[in-house]
């Protein structure tokens, strides 16, 4: 199968967008005092689709890390103040998490960010989407 230039074009346009609209999330979670994959763990959390328990194991899959390193992530921003930790009373194992009122402040701060960030990159990020995909379809 052949790429074309301009299939390249479309995936590389595409790719920028993302990657600068991470920059932004990144470089705004470190101003608020989180390391990116904390903004991104607090953001998980509070985000969960209803059906799915506040458990380490989800959190882990939702932010795409192990489930150790998941742990010892939740042990840290517990520590700091962002969620709570307790066991579950029907399995020990199971640990499920919250959000604390400090963990809800700063995740609100950045939610409102990003929102206005979506609002200036985010036409650029679709329209590279749409490009990339309709680029596929020419084959």
């Amino acid at each position: 199968m052949i790429i074309r230039p301009a299939e390249y074009r479309a995936l590389a346009e595409f790719r920028y967008q993302i990657r600068r609209f991470l920059h932004f999330s990144e470089e705004s979670a470190r101003q608020a005092g989180l390391e990116p994959v904390q903004h991104q763990f607090l953001l998980a959390l509070k985000g969960l689709p209803g059906e799915m328990s506040p458990r380490v194991a989800e959190l882990a899959t939702r932010v795409q890390i192990r489930h150790h390193s998941a742990v010892e992530l939740s042990n840290r921003l517990a520590r700091q103040g962002y969620i709570t930790r307790r066991r579950s009373r029907k399995d020990k194992r199971e640990v499920w998490l919250a959000l604390t009122r400090k963990g809800e402040r700063v995740l609100r701060t950045l939610s409102l960010e990003h929102q206005a960030e979506l609002q200036v990159t985010g036409p650029a990020l679709v329209g590279a989407l749409k490009k990339a995909i309709e680029q596929t379809k020419e084959q």
